[in-house]
């Protein structure tokens, strides 16, 4: 297969995991019908964020989330945040719409940082068993919530894991709010690495299929983000996508990467885990075909009819 890009696509069914996952035939069912670890499917199936997530335990240096937002194409912005119960009535008229296989929680702050994630997921499990159900999130809490984690029969978690070396990680994110206490510098740094890493190990053990998303930061992360790979993938991780910097708050004034820079860092990536190349950086409430604009939506555009 190839890709967009016109490299090799390892995206699909057949592709070789990550050296730590062990659930291979999940990982293969995963590919044939998420249009978030298929490049195939990305035109093709559909899939729906659902806002109910709107806090967050930790402070990265280019985040900025944004709330009632119409206008912003990027991860971290919703229209409105939702109830348990609303985001299942959005889910039941999204059906109506748009071939949609997906459920997932994406924000617009950290999935496990909010209680009405488990809800959520709970209840759309007895009502749409059938459909797949995913979350993202820093990872911060992944080793705290593995239990409820594994009550809501989630088949995929997306974990952003930004660096594994702490000197790298302190000037990503700023702060971390864990256990009740506020942490910064190496300290934060080195406690959100060993959460992300022992919770990745802890999804695989589950037989959850783990994709890990890295925010490449040129002069910061970029010669760093193979090491990443090599890491996540022998604690279990299936897949990887690579994202570029969207330069704000107190990264504003970085620069964006290049498709030059992107593309060396992907293929150095690719020596230990599968890509995933066609990722459009969506919002936490959108829904639809993510590679059909005409089918690709978010709460910010979405009629009053819908509701």
């Amino acid at each position: 297969m190839k890709d967009i890009e016109g490299k090799h696509d390892q995206t699909g069914p057949n592709a070789k995991l990550g050296k730590g996952n062990k659930r291979a035939e999940k990982f293969a069912h995963i590919t044939k019908i998420h249009p978030c670890y298929n490049e195939k499917l990305h035109d093709k199936v559909g899939r729906a964020h659902v806002p109910i997530a709107p806090s967050c335990n930790i402070g990265c240096n280019f985040c900025d989330r944004s709330l009632h937002n119409k206008e912003d194409m990027r991860p971290g912005v919703a229209g409105c945040i939702l109830s348990p119960d609303e985001a299942i009535e959005h889910v039941d008229k999204i059906m109506k719409e748009e071939p949609i296989s997906v459920v997932g929680v994406a924000g617009p702050g950290d999935s496990l940082d909010n209680d009405n994630t488990f809800e959520f997921f709970k209840k759309i499990d007895k009502k749409h068993p059938e459909m797949i159900k995913c979350m993202s999130t820093n990872g911060l809490l992944l080793p705290d919530k593995i239990d409820q984690i594994a009550e809501c029969k989630l088949n995929s978690v997306t974990v952003t894991v930004n660096a594994v070396d702490p000197e790298i990680l302190k000037d990503i994110v700023g702060f971390i709010h864990y256990h009740g206490e506020v942490y910064q510098g190496i300290e934060a740094a080195q406690i959100l690495i060993k959460n992300q890493l022992e919770g990745i190990e802890a999804l695989d053990e589950l037989g959850i299929v783990v994709k890990v998303n890295s925010v490449l930061i040129p002069g910061l992360n970029d010669e760093h983000i193979k090491d990443i790979a090599k890491e996540v993938s022998n604690r279990g991780a299936s897949l990887m996508n690579v994202l570029p910097l969207i330069p704000l708050n107190k990264m504003k004034d970085y620069p964006r990467p290049d498709c030059m820079l992107i593309e060396k860092v992907r293929e150095e990536v690719e020596e230990y885990i599968p890509v995933f190349r066609a990722c459009t950086q969506c919002r936490a409430d959108a829904y639809g075909i993510p590679g059909k604009k005409k089918h690709d939506h978010n709460m910010g555009m979405t009629p009053q009819s819908h509701y």
